[in-house]
């Protein structure tokens, strides 16, 4: 496994329950500040098998970055399970919800 996709998988992690990161942030902590697309990936082919809190993470806006409906709903159901808030432009606060952790 690449260290960059090491990295991703511990970072997500770490989002706890409530807070959210976005895919550049996650990025940049990992050592790709333009690696976005890269954890877009990632996620999509280890959350499974890493069993990662794929859910609590969403796109810079606040925005949950599924274009199919079916994922768009389970992710937003999820999150608002989590005591997460959606306005009426389907976004989160991404101030309120963000999680910044430590180095």
């Amino acid at each position: 496994m690449q260290p960059f996709t090491e990295e991703v998988i511990k970072i997500i992690r770490r989002i706890p329950r409530g807070k959210v990161m976005t895919y550049g942030q996650i990025a940049r902590l990992a050592g790709s500040p333009r690696g976005a697309r890269q954890v877009v990936r990632i996620l999509h082919t280890q959350s499974e098998k890493h069993q990662l809190p794929w859910q609590r993470v969403v796109n810079g806006k606040g925005e949950i970055g599924f274009k199919d409906e079916f994922s768009q709903n389970l992710q937003r159901e999820l999150l608002e399970n989590e005591g997460i808030h959606f306005n009426t432009n389907k976004k989160l606060d991404i101030q309120k919800y963000a999680f910044e952790p430590l180095p």
